[in-house]
C-alpha cells in the first residue's frame, strides 16, 4: 500500500501534564523507544511522512527530541491547559493544506500496531464516512481518522463535548483490528507497567520466532 503525504498525516497530542503518572508520558520509555518516538515511527513505518506533533507542557524538551531524532514536525499549544480538544484545534490550525484524511493519536496509546493504520487506510479508500474507528471486539479505540473535509467544522466548533463532542452526529464506520492495544493507554502508572510487560513480552516472543 503507497500513501501520498499529501492524503494522510498524523497528529501526536503530547502536550498535557502527565499529572496522573509518576513520570512524563511523552519521555516515558518503552523498550528503547520513548512513548513518542514509538508514535511517531508508528506513521512513519506505514508511509505517513507528515507527523505533526502538538506540543505544551515541558515543551523544549519534547522539541529537542523531535529536532535531533525524529522525522516529524512540532507545534506548541499555548492553551493546552485547556484540555485535549485545544491541541487538536492547534494542530489542525497550523495546516498549510488540507489533507484528505488525518490521524488523531495520543502520545499515551504509543503500542498500536501498523496492521491497524493500515487497515483504516484501506477502509478510507474503499468507504465513504467522515471517520473511521479502529475497533476491538467492537469497542472503539485510538487513532480515529478523521476525513479532512471536517476541519473547518471541528474549528469552528465550541459546542460541549470537545471533538467527540463535535462528531457524534458524524457518519461513521467501525473498523475491527486484531489490535487491543487500541484501547490500552497509560494514565496512571500500573497501566505504565502493564505495556511495559506487553512490549517485553512480545519481544521475547519475536526473538523465539526467529530462531
Amino acid at each position: 500500500m503507497i500513501i501520498d503525504e499529501e492524503q494522510v498525516m498524523a497528529l501526536i497530542l503530547a502536550a498535557g501534564y502527565s499529572s496522573r503518572m509518576d513520570r512524563f508520558k511523552p519521555l516515558a520509555m518503552l523498550g528503547s523507544m520513548t512513548a513518542l518516538e514509538r508514535c511517531v515511527s508508528l506513521f512513519a513505518d506505514c508511509g505517513i511522512e507528515d507527523v505533526l506533533v502538538v506540543v505544551g507542557h515541558r515543551h523544549d524538551e519534547i522539541t529537542r527530541l523531535i529536532d535531533q531524532r525524529l522525522n516529524a514536525r512540532h507545534v506548541l499549544n499555548s492553551r493546552f491547559h485547556e484540555g485535549m480538544f485545544s491541541s487538536v484545534k492547534a494542530g489542525l490550525s497550523s495546516l498549510e493544506y488540507t489533507p484528505k484524511a488525518f490521524f488523531i493519536l495520543p502520545v499515551d496509546i504509543p503500542l498500536v500496531s501498523r496492521n491497524t493504520i493500515h487497515r483504516l487506510v484501506d477502509a478510507f479508500d474503499s468507504n465513504r464516512a467522515d471517520v473511521y474507528y479502529p475497533c476491538f471486539r467492537g469497542r472503539r479505540g485510538h487513532p480515529p481518522l478523521i476525513s479532512g473535509s471536517l476541519i473547518k467544522g471541528i474549528l469552528d466548533f465550541s459546542g460541549d463535548g470537545g471533538l467527540r463532542g463535535y462528531l457524534k452526529d458524524k457518519t461513521a464506520l467501525n473498523v475491527e483490528v486484531p489490535d487491543e492495544h487500541i484501547l490500552m493507554d497509560m494514565d496512571v502508572p500500573a497501566q505504565y507497567f502493564d505495556l511495559v510487560r506487553r512490549l517485553e513480552n512480545s519481544d521475547a516472543a519475536s526473538d523465539t520466532d526467529g530462531n
